[in-house]
């Protein structure tokens, strides 16, 4: 993980309790690229939020805001089966918004399991986009 890198600079205003959920989830999904055999995770600034994606994947966003100021939230490509198939096989897990995003909450217990599920079919999605429920 790139150390001073922009996604670093554009984290410094979040309040401290999401920076710390911030830096354990981009932790989390760059662990789970190197466990689930995708390609190496790019970081880089979408629409001015940290987006990490592989070449054989889907990207995924991460932003904290001032409107939802106790969550973390995830966003995925909404022309992807991803977000449908999460609140299919994951559907306490998270808190879901739309066809998009999930929230996850700056407090409590991360529900890490479903986090690496998460992040592996998002890494791999165009190898598994053909599975029913994408092999989850």
């Amino acid at each position: 993980m790139p150390q001073n890198s922009p996604i670093d600079a554009r984290i410094a205003d979040y309040p401290s309790h999401a920076k710390k959920r911030f830096a354990t989830v981009r932790q989390l999904l760059h662990d789970t690229a190197l466990t689930c055999g995708s390609q190496p995770v790019e970081e880089s600034l979408k629409w001015s939020e940290p987006s990490f994606g592989s070449r054989n994947g889907s990207p995924v966003r991460m932003a904290w805001k001032q409107a939802s100021p106790d969550t973390l939230s995830l966003y995925f490509n909404c022309n992807t089966k991803l977000v449908a198939t999460f609140r299919e096989v994951l559907p306490d897990e998270f808190e879901y918004h739309g066809n998009r995003e999930l929230r996850l909450p700056l407090t409590g217990v991360l529900p890490e399991r479903a986090l690496i599920r998460v992040f592996a079919a998002a890494l791999q999605y165009k190898q598994l986009k053909h599975l029913p429920l994408l092999g989850m």
